[in-house]
């Protein structure tokens, strides 16, 4: 079914009831998703090394939660996986073809219709066609189509739009960029306020907060909100803070900085802000990578944070787990997939509560 053929199936509902949702990642989950790397993505030429994150990951996040990985060729991921003391109950596998891993941006996203999953399958086109994306664009259709999670509704969308590039409170506020959505290379045919009504009726937000300024060198994505800025429970903000005022990001994240200040809350508050540090530049020969603390990711009680054998390592840990008491802390070391422009979040894409069979 159409995104807009089901949202008008169920106007009435949504009217009456106001519940279509976009959920907040701190929310429940079913599962978190995965796309593993294999020799026809860009990771060829360090495979071995980013198999070893994603190890270390479906190691963490299986202690709290099932992993669903899609992969061209699962006899691979199964040899690899056996090697492990990994729970094999823990994971699912789903043979699916894929262009690259960044599941973020070309998987599933999830609202709630009258308290029931919906998954969107929005148009994925490579970041603005900078890559080979009709493998990608494919997946979610796919993935539905194993009946794994028949308890949700697949809706599609010929909109583009990414999944890291929004940041949901789970009550109606959307945090984006205009760099990213307002791209010429994503939705050309919709100005400003086309773009907020096509999301409000995809996404149910009403608070549409937009950052104008904020970005990291070495970033394919015209920058993602996920790696700038985080919503978080109690009308908190995490942002990227650069201290240095000699690195070439200290302009433009200083006045990310003085905007996010002047957002509003839903109720008209100031958000409470945090900010996180950034780490030393990383560099791949003489090309600095997009190397960001606000690239965590919330699972069923733990945040996953990447970390990069960086001073700041242990500070941002502490951070997170005054922001999100209860839940373990735990770091990956992320190092490994900077050498493909992103890191821990962009890899994962949560499955909320309710979508699996």
């Amino acid at each position: 079914m159409e995104l807009h053929d089901f949202l008008n199936q169920t106007a009435t509902e949504q009217q009456n009831t106001n519940t279509l949702r976009l959920p907040a990642e701190w929310e429940p989950q079913d599962a978190i998703l995965l796309a593993w790397p294999h020799q026809n993505t860009d990771w060829l030429p360090i495979l071995d090394q980013v198999t070893e994150v994603y190890i270390e990951l479906i190691q963490q996040i299986s202690r709290f939660e099932t992993v669903i990985i899609i992969a061209p060729e699962l006899n691979l991921v199964r040899a690899t996986l056996q090697k492990t003391a990994i729970d094999p109950t823990r994971i699912i596998l789903q043979q699916i073809d894929t262009n690259d891993t960044w599941i973020r941006d070309f998987g599933p996203l999830t609202v709630y219709a009258d308290g029931q999953p919906v998954l969107l399958d929005f148009t994925f086109n490579g970041w603005g066609s900078k890559f080979p994306a009709d493998k990608d664009n494919r997946a979610t259709r796919h993935l539905y189509d194993t009946g794994l999670l028949s308890k949700g509704q697949l809706s599609t969308s010929n909109l583009v739009l990414e999944g890291g590039s929004l940041e949901s409170d789970g009550a109606g506020t959307l945090l984006t960029t205009t760099a990213c959505l307002l791209s010429s290379n994503r939705n050309p045919q919709l100005d400003k306020g086309e773009l907020e009504t096509k999301l409000s009726e995809h996404l149910g937000c009403d608070h549409l907060l937009w950052l104008d300024y904020g970005w990291l060198a070495g970033d394919d994505t015209d920058s993602h909100i996920d790696t700038l800025a985080r919503l978080a429970p109690n009308n908190t903000i995490l942002y990227v803070k650069c201290h240095n005022n000699t690195d070439e990001h200290y302009p433009e994240l200083k006045k990310m900085e003085s905007q996010l200040k002047r957002f509003r809350t839903q109720g008209g508050q100031p958000f409470h802000l945090i900010p996180l540090p950034m780490p030393q530049p990383c560099y791949d020969g003489t090309d600095r990578l997009p190397a960001s603390y606000a690239n965590f990711l919330i699972i069923n009680q733990a945040i996953l944070a990447p970390i990069y054998n960086d001073p700041a390592d242990t500070l941002v840990l502490k951070i997170l787990g005054e922001v999100f008491p209860g839940r373990e802390i735990i770091g990956v070391d992320c190092r490994s997939l900077l050498k493909q422009h992103g890191s821990l979040h962009c890899i994962t894409m949560q499955l909320p509560q309710g979508v699996l069979q």
